[in-house]
């Protein structure tokens, strides 16, 4: 087998507010179509959002809609990338001490999809 591209889909009920979140957090831009939005970078689609009107929310760390799947995304500034990604409309659901030389804080993305900041 030929493995030739891998795209990482998150569902979600709200394209636009999902794919403008990720299309921030990557500084990179959309692509839409009616049902699925692709969040490029640097002409690389990285992550494909598909529409799913019936999306639950998954409940982290445990809960009858458990994550399915999540991101770590290491960052050199734990404590702008924190700022930023509130900003954009995460939600810190788990936090970390940032002054530790290592680690990791857990956010939920605007359709529930949990992710880390990891660092060190």
């Amino acid at each position: 087998m030929d493995i030739v591209r891998t795209t990482i889909v998150l569902d979600a009920p709200d394209l636009e507010a999902e794919s403008s979140f990720w299309a921030a957090m990557y500084s990179g831009t959309v692509e839409r179509d009616w049902d699925w939005h692709s969040v490029v970078v640097d002409g690389q689609s990285i992550l494909g959002i598909q529409l799913a009107p019936n999306h639950v929310r998954p409940q982290w760390p445990a809960g009858d809609q458990q994550q399915q799947l999540h991101l770590d995304l290491h960052v050199d500034d734990i404590s702008a990338a924190d700022a930023e990604a509130k900003r954009l409309g995460a939600q810190m659901v788990q936090k970390a001490d940032f002054a530790s030389g290592s680690g990791f804080a857990v956010y939920l993305d605007p359709a529930g999809h949990p992710f880390c900041l990891c660092w060190g």
